[in-house]
């Protein structure tokens, strides 16, 4: 980072930086090339059945994109126009009126199979609602609709190159009436194709090559006319065996994995949605800064936390931390060496709350029943990070001192495949806590993790370093809880017992930083958009 931080080298991903000028190069030869073969508008109307908290119900989604009507080999195919309907059905709305929600902000994912010649890679639809938030009526069918970018795709050989749906998360950010916070304060619906759906959730067509054009029939993948189109390769949602994606429904293959079909093909190539971002870099929620200043930075977080009585481990989802960089200070304390202090102020960033996206997790609670959870970490007062660089030449000695005040919420939980009913307010009593090495400089109870680094003039940073990232570690208490349990029943001390107490290891991966406010942001560190690049993957 330019022109804000001391003595800092930072690793540079050159290869990576290129591929996205030559990108930007290319990018305004791309319409013109799909504009000279016309395209084709698709509606596809299909039934999904989504978990809902009152059970399964079945929710009628149409999508609705533009094609190209045909490309060539290693020509880029971007969906344009992409827009996800989704009408949940009456059961919803009471459960949404259960959690006293007035109004919903939607966020869809949907999964598609990209496939030709039987080889199949998978992309991920991301949408968003565009404001106000939508109105929870008293009653009734609820209409939400999102849109966003769509990932490039692009075919290595001729032959038809087919899309389809499979499964679909919607996430919903609650707000109560008035704008009043709740809690839960989001909602998580994984939806799956439905088993009647006509035509097996294939969007389109888009054949590939020289020829007479055959893309989708009408121009529609509706059930009616798309049912011929099932490619004989592609992998339907029961039969997918990719990796799974953080933040995608479950059974969702990570976007960009494939299969090599049975002749032999090579699958699809598929990019991120936003130009100029790899297609190698794993999808992560959104983390921009408003108004930054030339001190800013983002970064993704994510890693495990021990759960020491459930003698498991819990994974910590992607997240975005958003930084502001205090001033570097010179110290000379009395042993004679010379220290590099700064001291800078973070929070976490979810849809602009300060928290975690939810995430769940499962343990054999008293050894033998399979409990799964469903929870968030929310930041109850200042994010620290200071960071202390002994300067000794030429090897400088870093270590990171991350300090957050945490509470753990407990949004849902099911025992063996019973859903137990916690409440909305179900929480730790008090923030996580670590043992502190400076109570008198800060006191109360928060996480404390400490990174380790090193920098040698001429090399890049090793271990920890706040802008190029690195492990975090750090050991930590869990407890009591309170709130827990509705219609009567008290759960503070079920999960109490079952959860709470000391010596939970954590470790978290800092990904490498996005200087958001410099003029020209350093290759390979940032989006175009000004995201971080870097999404870090956690280590046990």
């Amino acid at each position: 980072m330019r022109g804000h931080r001391p003595a800092l080298r930072t690793r540079h991903v050159r290869a990576r930086g290129a591929a996205i000028a030559a990108f930007v190069a290319l990018a305004p030869l791309i319409p013109s090339a799909v504009a000279a073969v016309g395209s084709q508008e698709i509606t596809a109307k299909l039934p999904y059945d989504c978990a809902l908290p009152s059970g399964p119900q079945r929710a009628a989604v149409r999508v609705t994109a533009t094609f190209p009507d045909r490309a060539t080999a290693g020509e880029p195919v971007r969906p344009t126009g992409v827009t996800t309907t989704v009408e949940l059905p009456a059961a919803a709305v009471a459960d949404l009126r259960a959690l006293k929600a007035t109004t919903v902000v939607p966020e869809t994912r949907l999964s598609l199979d990209v496939a030709q010649h039987g080889a199949t890679a998978q992309a991920l639809w991301r949408g968003t609602g565009a404001a106000p938030p939508v109105v929870v009526p008293p009653e009734g069918p609820l209409t939400l609709t999102t849109s966003g970018d769509a990932p490039v795709v692009t075919a290595g050989a001729d032959g038809d190159l087919t899309l389809t749906a499979t499964t679909l998360g919607i996430d919903l950010a609650l707000g109560g009436a008035g704008g009043a916070p709740l809690t839960p304060a989001s909602l998580s619906l994984d939806c799956v194709l439905a088993k009647d759906a006509d035509g097996h959730g294939l969007l389109a067509t888009v054949p590939i090559g020289p020829g007479p054009s055959t893309p989708t029939p009408g121009g529609s993948s509706s059930p009616s006319n798309a049912a011929s189109g099932r490619p004989t390769g592609s992998a339907s949602p029961a039969n997918s065996a990719s990796p799974t994606v953080p933040g995608a429904p479950k059974g969702s293959p990570t976007p960009g994995t494939s299969a090599q079909g049975a002749g032999g093909g090579k699958a699809p190539k598929v990019g991120d949605a936003r130009t100029g971002v790899s297609a190698g870099r794993p999808q992560a929620p959104p983390c921009i800064k408003k108004d930054p200043t030339d001190k800013s930075l983002t970064a993704y977080i994510t890693g495990y936390s021990n759960v020491r009585k459930l003698g498991g481990a819990s994974m910590i989802p992607v997240s975005c931390v958003q930084i502001e960089q205090g001033d570097p200070d010179i110290a000379f304390p009395p042993d004679g060496s010379i220290h590099l202090l700064q001291k800078s102020a973070a929070y976490l960033d979810y849809q602009g709350r300060k928290q975690t996206p939810p995430f769940k997790s499962t343990f054999l609670t008293f050894g033998f029943t399979p409990t799964t959870a469903t929870m968030i970490l929310e930041q109850a007062g200042p994010m620290t990070v200071a960071s202390d660089v002994l300067l000794v030449f030429p090897d400088n000695i870093a270590e990171t001192y991350v300090r957050a005040p945490l509470v753990l919420r407990v949004l849902d939980v099911e025992v063996n495949g019973t859903r137990l009913d916690v409440g909305p307010s179900c929480r730790t009593e008090t923030p996580l806590s670590s043992p502190e090495p400076d109570p008198a400089t800060y006191p109360g109870p928060h996480l404390v993790m400490l990174g380790k680094g090193q920098l040698i003039n001429g090399t890049d940073a090793t271990g920890y370093v706040l802008t190029s990232g690195g492990p975090l570690t750090g050991e930590v208490t869990i407890p009591a809880f309170t709130g827990c349990g509705a219609g009567g029943e008290d759960l503070d001390r079920l999960l109490t017992a079952s959860i709470s107490g000391p010596g939970n290891y954590v470790k978290q991966i800092q990904g490498q930083t996005c200087a958001v406010g410099v003029e020209v942001p350093t290759e390979g560190q940032c989006t175009e958009d000004r995201q971080p690049y870097v999404v870090p993957a956690p280590e046990r």
